[in-house]
């Protein structure tokens, strides 16, 4: 039987209407309340932390940890200069980053990677080279412009 709108109907439990707690018995959902007898959750005021499991030691507790994290860590948007010469322009500015697709913000710190050949000569302006992609720019004319980074922060 195909399917249009004289027969379309609502998944079943679509349409379930709100939980109506505490309005009499007759509602199913009187006395208690649906919080059951006594126990910490049936008191009012009640909440438990999150990953609370019962008093067992939580998960969050249980796993072990490794490693570190650096808060004071600066995150570069990386490129690669195989994208750099699909665009096959003759001057990359930190604005034209995000115009081109490349960065997904103007504030973003650019680092160029080598990975890839340019063919023609590009001026690129970025925060950070690696060593072979600012080679492979200047052997294939082009120019590695270096952006004045911000200072890396002080514990």
């Amino acid at each position: 039987m195909p399917t249009n709108l004289s027969n379309l109907r609502a998944p079943k439990n679509a349409n379930t209407g709100r939980k109506r707690v505490g309005r009499g018995m007759g509602s199913g959902m009187g006395k208690t309340s649906t919080r059951g007898h006594k126990g910490q959750g049936s008191r009012s005021g009640s909440s438990l932390m999150r990953g609370f499991e019962g008093g067992q030691m939580p998960l969050h507790r249980r796993l072990p940890k490794r490693g570190f994290t650096n808060i004071f860590r600066t995150e570069y948007t990386v490129i690669n200069l195989d994208r750099i010469a699909e665009l096959s322009v003759r001057e990359i500015a930190l604005d034209d980053y995000t115009k081109l697709g490349l960065a997904s913000s103007k504030k973003a710190l650019i680092k160029i990677l080598g990975s890839g050949e340019l063919t023609s000569a590009v001026t690129i302006h970025a925060h950070k080279f690696s060593k072979a992609a600012q080679e492979k720019i200047e052997k294939a004319g082009g120019k590695a412009i270096l952006l004045g980074a911000p200072a890396p922060a002080k514990a």
